[in-house]
This record gives C-alpha cells, structure tokens and sequence, in this order.
C-alpha cells in the first residue's frame, strides 16, 4: 500500500515552526536543554527536506545508467537522515549538555521556556498522531514491532521514530528546566540535555540499523514468494520452481528472479507464451513485482 506524504509534510511544517521558537527562547533564558531542542527540531526539519528529496528522486524512470530505476535513492537518503539524527541530533545535544555542566549559567526568564514547551508539545503530539495513523493504515493487524522490522517504506517509520522522540525530548527538557529552577540547580538543566542526546542516539541506532538493511537489499516477505511459487506451479506445464530470488528496489518495486523446471515435452516454440502466461499471472496478482525473470530448465 503506497505510503502518504501527509506525515512528512505535517513534521517539516511542526519542525520548522518549532525550531524557530526554541532557539529563540534559547536565547532569551540561556537554558542548555532548550537549545538541545532547537538544534532536535532543526535537525528534523532537514530531515524532512531529505526523506522528500529522496521521495522525488526515486520516483525518476529507468534509463541506460540505472535500468532497474532509481528506488533505492529513497533507502539512501533515509540512511543519511539515520547519520545525521545521530552525528548532529544526538551528538550536538549530548555536547551542549556537558559544556552546560563544565560552564552553568542561571537560568533566566523560564516562563518562555514553559510556554514554547507547551506550543512545541501540541504541535509535535499532532504530528505524531499523523505519523502514527499512517503507519497503523499501513501495518495492519500485524504487531508494531514487527512492522517496523518488515517495513519497505522508510519514509513512515522514520518520520514516525522522530516524533515520537520530538515529545519524549520535550517532556524531558520540561522536566530538567522545572526541577532545575525549583531547586535552584544549574546543573540539572545540562543533565537533561545528555538525556536528549542519549535519546536522539539510541532512536538513531534504530534508523541506522533499519535503513542500512534496505539499503544492503531485502528480500520479498515469504509469504508473497510462497503465493508466487503456488500460483506458479498450478500451471500444468511447471515441475516446480527450483530456485527464486528476490530483493526491493523501492518500496512499491521488487525484482524477482525464478529458476523453473517445466515438462520435458514442451517444445521452445511452446514455452514462450507459457513464460509469458506466468509473468503476467504473477504480475497481476503481486503487482509490485515489477522486474520478473524466469529462466526454465
């Protein structure tokens, strides 16, 4: 099911917005968590900018440089997105935390940082509500988890990954700043901003793992090969399917290559349209199947 860009722009626009008002209300309080926020939503914002370039650049035709398309531009830029929520999101933030314990500063006029949390939360939540819906139409019955692992779309769970960790990091930084004027202690504010930092990293882990795998070449689910290979050997002319491999391009575009034993007596002439018969049996009902390949012996 082709995935929706409402989440990513509904995130560029939230990210965007909130960047802006978090550095500024860095600024004016001095308050190291809040900066760790600003450059967490400024960095998502650039990566919304990626997921979409790579959203467009997938999308171009094959041509004698790539004859299987440019799918995969899609798996690339979401694992340079994975490197930077990682080098920029989580080191900077984890940076600026320690720079705030080595160097404290009192906080000042902390009303503004409660209310851009509070204007922050409701944009962020939203945006996660959208991201999340989109992944759920999506996945289905089938538990989170194990979508994520299984999914080909890294634009939703990228997207969704970072809003969820967009309001993670905020309650965080409410809470560093809170307790950090309630106990009148400098040092609990670059404390929370190192918990960002480690948050930011850990999801990245996740995003780097996942996109590397799309990235290196997944295989099509077993239970669309094994639909394939049932379908294939109700026709009367096919032994069986002796070997199959399969790998996405993109996430509506998979290459399928199929080694297939057929009757003896079939003669060249008759197996052409019997090939044929088979690619487009096999096309119509897996329609993303788009690069199929079948050599008899």
């Amino acid at each position: 099911m082709p995935a929706s860009k409402t989440p990513i722009y509904t995130a560029f626009a939230a990210n965007l917005l909130i960047a802006i008002t978090k550095m500024t209300a860095a600024l004016i309080t001095g308050s190291s968590a809040m900066a760790s926020e600003g450059i967490h939503s400024l960095v998502d914002t650039s990566n919304e900018v990626l997921l979409l370039l790579g959203l467009h650049k997938s999308k171009k035709p094959a041509d004698e440089n790539r004859p299987f398309g440019y799918g995969k531009e899609l798996y690339f830029w979401a694992f340079v997105v994975s490197l930077l929520f990682f080098a920029l999101g989580g080191g900077v933030s984890i940076y600026e935390g320690i720079h705030h314990l080595i160097q404290p500063e009192p906080m000042k006029k902390p009303i503004w940082n409660y209310i851009v949390l509070g204007i922050a939360f409701i944009f962020d939540g939203f945006s996660l509500i959208t991201a999340m819906r989109e992944f759920n139409r999506q996945r289905g019955a089938t538990p989170f988890w194990q979508a994520v692992k299984q999914s080909k779309d890294p634009s939703t769970f990228v997207v969704l990954f970072e809003d969820a960790a967009d309001v993670i990091g905020i309650l965080i930084a409410f809470t560093g700043i809170l307790l950090s004027r309630m106990l009148d202690n400098p040092y609990i504010d670059g404390v929370a901003s190192i918990l960002i930092g480690i948050l930011l990293t850990m999801v990245a882990v996740v995003l780097v793992r996942e996109s590397h795998s799309l990235l290196m070449g997944e295989s099509a689910p077993k239970e669309d090969i094994n639909g394939i290979v049932s379908l294939i050997t109700s026709d009367p002319a096919v032994v069986r399917v002796v070997t199959q491999q399969s790998m996405y391009l993109s996430p509506e575009e998979v290459i399928l290559i199929l080694t297939i034993n057929f009757e003896r007596d079939i003669s060249s002439q008759q197996m052409v349209p019997i090939i044929q018969n088979i690619r487009h049996a096999v096309q119509k009902s897996h329609p993303h199947f788009k690069h199929l390949f079948i050599e008899p012996v």
